[in-house]
């Protein structure tokens, strides 16, 4: 309904022991499978345009490519001190916009240049991910121009593109833990299903306020998580 579950799917592969990067690949497996069937779910509804968004779509599976190499080479720890202060800026975004619109409205930026965003979003949803649906959809509305619902199907294309091509990146480096990934998406393809059709059924009323609530929560709880720089910096 608002993402790809890795706000939360990820924090848990890591609170069980899995290391960083078989969690990343793990988690790539079981978002790829929900996100498909999520996917779907919107095309037979009518609010996927993907000739339209093919190059958005092409970029964020290029640059997911690039991050899900380059994760196997670096830590991705880095980006984790981000992520407090990117889902407060997205949390305020949401919060303090104008009312969010079914309808579609003016393109404020080009083609070429959504796509170029949308594969920065790619690179970072390879490299590490949560998070990457929320960045997506915020996006396609703030400078696509498109309807909250429309926004979030398009949102599940890319972010299926951005997994997928993780997912091939990090089976090439023999990273993927098959029998946890596979579990996992039973839960994944059943949520994307039922997520889908609620977000189509209620719109804005119900994925805004999810949108917030998961942002704030999660900076919450990286914020009290000892392991997180961020912690370390606020906290000694």
């Amino acid at each position: 309904m608002a993402g790809g579950g890795g706000l939360i799917a990820l924090p848990a592969l890591l609170a069980a022991g899995i290391p960083p990067v078989p969690a990343v690949a793990t988690n790539k497996l079981q978002s790829s499978l929900g996100t498909f069937g999520a996917c779907v779910a919107y095309a037979r509804a009518g609010h996927m345009d993907l000739k339209a968004y093919r190059w958005p779509i092409f970029a964020a599976f290029a640059g997911s490519v690039g991050g899900a190499w380059l994760v196997q080479r670096v830590d991705p720890s880095i980006l984790a001190g981000l992520m407090p202060a990117l889902l407060i800026a997205l949390a305020a975004y949401f919060t303090f916009s104008p009312k969010m619109s079914e309808i579609d409205r003016h393109q404020r930026i080009g083609m070429v240049l959504l796509s170029l965003l949308i594969g920065v979003i790619g690179f970072y949803d390879g490299f590490f991910g949560p998070g990457a649906g929320a960045f997506y959809t915020s996006i396609f509305i703030a400078l696509g121009g498109l309807g909250l619902v429309r926004a979030t199907a398009q949102t599940k294309a890319a972010n299926f593109a951005s997994n997928l091509a993780g997912l091939l990146t990090m089976i090439a480096g023999g990273h993927v833990i098959w029998i946890v990934g596979l579990a996992m998406a039973v839960g994944s393809i059943a949520g994307g299903q039922i997520g889908s059709r609620l977000a189509m059924r209620f719109g804005s009323r119900l994925i805004r306020p999810l949108l917030i609530v998961m942002s704030l929560a999660l900076t919450a709880k990286m914020l009290l998580d000892p392991e997180n720089p961020i912690h370390a910096l606020l906290f000694g």
